[in-house]
């Protein structure tokens, strides 16, 4: 990778965040993982050990100073920190679960990515990815998290625009539904369907975290050298498939039926 400094991984206690610490570790790569509640991962990632909450501005700023103190210069960061929230209809949301969604999702990526992002212009080098989703790409039920996952989005345009010529990358994956500790879980107490999950996906099944992290590990490294500003869709072709549904799905070919 292009980074000889620390690389930063926020939420990197568990799901996506843990998978790619766990992989960049491994890489041979000095990893930092920060959490709201830290506990250590397998592998060779170092775990900050103090409460790191993105939603809080002066707390991440003196994390951030702290880090760099103690590890030397952040030249990665992955923001991969995020919550979701319940399926609500409009009428029965709540404006506190509302704001806790966007405040972590959107506002916390752009706090940290602030307070990084800054000393890695500074210093005329570094890459951010942060972790959008599908949802912010789609519709659905889940209206905060797809209005904060469309922001990160195209915050990661504006600061890969900002922060291009000062020598740091900022790109974004889109995960589709990825099989986390928190999604199996789901699946196997019955309150979700894999084969639901799965079956508008061109290759019909779901992502493995490790997949997201070998994205996201490409993109911090110098074979992206040139890349900048995009978001990466991890979704195992469900973007692809997803209107296919119209037609019958994708485990049938279409009937003649008129192309919209």
């Amino acid at each position: 990778m292009a980074q000889a400094g620390t690389i930063l991984v926020t939420g990197g206690s568990r799901g996506i965040g843990a998978a790619t610490a766990a992989l960049l570790a491994a890489a041979g790569h000095r990893v930092v993982i920060v959490d709201i509640a830290p506990r250590p991962i397998d592998g060779g990632a170092m775990l900050w050990p103090e409460r790191f909450d993105v939603a809080d501005e002066p707390g991440v700023a003196r994390a951030v100073a702290a880090i760099e103190d103690t590890h030397g210069p952040i030249d990665g960061l992955v923001n991969a920190a995020g919550v979701f929230g319940k399926m609500h209809k409009v009428e029965r949301i709540r404006m506190e679960s509302w704001d806790r969604e966007v405040d972590i999702d959107l506002r916390g990526t752009f706090i940290v990515a602030q307070a990084v992002g800054v000393r890695m212009a500074a210093r005329g080098r570094g890459a951010i990815v942060n972790v959008a989703s599908v949802a912010g790409m789609t519709s659905g039920p889940i209206h905060a998290y797809t209005a904060a996952k469309a922001g990160v989005i195209q915050l990661t345009l504006s600061l890969a625009g900002e922060w291009g010529r000062r020598g740091v990358r900022v790109n974004a994956v889109s995960p589709g539904f990825t099989r986390t500790a928190a999604l199996q879980a789901a699946i196997d107490a019955g309150l979700l369907d894999e084969d639901r999950l799965s079956r508008n996906a061109a290759m019909g099944r779901l992502v493995e975290p490790a997949e997201v992290a070998q994205a996201i590990a490409w993109l911090l490294g110098p074979a992206s050298s040139a890349v900048t500003g995009i978001n990466l869709p991890v979704d195992s072709g469900f973007l692809a498939g997803l209107a296919w549904d119209a037609y019958g799905g994708l485990t049938r070919q279409p009937t003649g039926a008129p192309t919209p």
